[in-house]
């Protein structure tokens, strides 16, 4: 599958856009195009430029996912996982990072600091009715088959 992507700007030429890292890899790399280093304070949240937009074919979303090194090694990840780019979506990906960790997270121009992967999606159409048909688990949730 090919998916249109654009520079937004010739100063991120410099900056790698998505890519796989290994021949399994399910996700791409997304790289930050910060201008100048970003310090994130332990809880805070921050809105990271990567320089790029896409144009996701329709029935497609591209999902951006944390990085796993981040997150064990800084506990760095995204804050709303997965956050999804629609496929009408033309604007600059950008990612949202929060540091959940004890100490400052430096994000450098260029480093790796989340994941993308590109999914079909189905839309769904609500059927409304009176009730629904039983289960077994009924409304059970929230720790219902133990710990």
């Amino acid at each position: 599958m090919k998916i249109a992507i654009t520079r937004l700007s010739a100063a991120t030429n410099d900056v790698p856009l998505p890519g796989y890292a290994t021949e399994g890899s399910a996700g791409m790399d997304i790289r930050a195009a910060v201008d100048a280093d970003m310090t994130v304070a332990p809880g805070a949240t921050v809105l990271v430029p990567t320089g790029f937009a896409i144009a996701v074919p329709p029935g497609f979303e591209a999902q951006v996912r944390p990085r796993s090194g981040l997150a064990i090694k800084h506990g760095v990840g995204v804050l709303n996982s997965p956050g999804t780019i629609d496929s009408d979506y033309r604007g600059e990906v950008r990612i949202i990072l929060t540091n959940f960790g004890k100490e400052a997270f430096v994000i450098r121009r260029g480093e790796r600091i989340a994941q993308m992967v590109i999914a079909p999606f189905v839309r769904a159409e609500w059927e409304e009715r009176d009730s629904l048909e039983d289960t077994q688990r009924g409304a059970g949730g929230f720790g219902h088959t133990g710990r």
